[in-house]
């Protein structure tokens, strides 16, 4: 009776998960990671599972200190983007390398080839479990004067807020800035910066058409972000939850996909003329990207960014890439030979 008890009393504790979230001021953790955690868990677990999240902003953490507070179990669960885990391995950049993609039905391509391979690196850098890859609306360049081509980017000071987005910036012949996002509308302002690059609908929430005139509408980043959890919390899950858990977060990824295609269409119809569902329209020129445009882009592409990011990353690393997201691609990460 006693072991019986017992069994009773083990199935009905209750599992609580604590979770960092992203920016608490972006649609990604108001409508998908904050609900979730906060209430959707534990209503589909019948409160097996109860959850607590508060987004980093919030916390007052800084994006890399966060999976190393999960590995050493501070935290169970993180939202979080590349540029978090990138100092602990070049690996983590791969999935979304600047300019390679324009599609965000290739983009999902790309992250479902690549999901093994970071699944891998967050076990052995972080002894945690990838549960989810999801983007946050494109990342694009907002400038405070007039841009008509790719061209028109060389000598402007840009600001960048990953090592990859530097390599493009760079690579057309401009100059990388790193800006905290908080700082990036008074930095157009005041000419720190000419042009900085962040999503579609971060540019309209944080108002940068009233600091910024044109948009250059090449995709050059996705802000594809990761969901990981603390493997040994995620082991004290029974099979069931296990189940439950990865369902449900399958669920989120998906509408997380769907709402960032969405977004990104709102968002750069209110940037521009309308019309506006959200808010009041913002009158930037949007300027896309021309056939010769994306001639350079691929020019720098592949003898600049995956060139660069191969030789951070390393041969193994190079080669698995190539295997992966480069046949979803069609393209190669080699190093440059220094030799030649």
């Amino acid at each position: 009776m006693a072991s019986a008890f017992s069994g009773f009393a083990a199935a009905n504790d209750t599992i609580i998960i604590k979770a960092v979230g992203t920016w608490d001021y972006f649609t990604n953790y108001q409508k998908h990671e904050g609900p979730f955690w906060n209430q959707r868990i534990a209503d589909v677990s019948d409160g097996q599972i109860v959850g607590e999240i508060k987004p980093h902003t919030e916390l007052g953490l800084q994006g890399y200190e966060i999976m190393r507070l999960v590995k050493n179990g501070v935290f169970d669960f993180a939202f979080g983007l590349p540029g978090y885990v990138v100092p602990e391995s070049e690996i983590f950049e791969g999935a979304d390398l600047s300019s390679l993609v324009q599609d965000i039905d290739v983009q999902k391509q790309v992250a479902n080839a690549y999901f093994p391979t970071l699944e891998r690196a967050f076990a052995e850098k972080y002894n945690a479990k990838l549960m989810m890859l999801y983007p946050f609306p494109s990342q694009m360049l907002w400038c405070n004067s007039q841009i008509s081509s790719i061209e028109d980017l060389k000598g402007k000071r840009i600001r960048v807020f990953l090592t990859t987005l530097g390599d493009f910036v760079e690579g057309v012949g401009a100059v990388p800035v790193s800006v905290p996002y908080k700082d990036v509308p008074d930095a157009l302002e005041k000419g720190i910066v000419d042009c900085v690059i962040t999503g579609t609908m971060s540019a309209y929430t944080s108002k940068l058409y009233k600091v910024a005139s044109h948009g250059f509408t090449l995709r050059v980043g996705w802000g594809l972000a990761f969901g990981a959890m603390n493997m040994n919390k995620w082991n004290l899950l029974s099979e069931e939850q296990k189940v439950l858990l990865q369902n449900e977060l399958s669920a989120l990824t998906k509408s997380m996909w769907q709402e960032t295609a969405t977004e990104d269409a709102i968002a750069l119809a209110c940037l521009s003329d309308g019309p506006c569902s959200i808010g009041e329209v913002g009158n930037m020129k949007l300027v896309e990207p021309s056939v010769s445009d994306l001639r350079v882009r691929n020019k720098v592409a592949t003898e600049v960014i995956l060139p660069r990011w191969a030789e951070r990353c390393g041969p193994e690393c190079a080669a698995n890439w190539n295997r992966t997201v480069g046949k979803v691609l069609d393209l190669r990460a080699e190093a440059k030979d220094l030799n030649q």
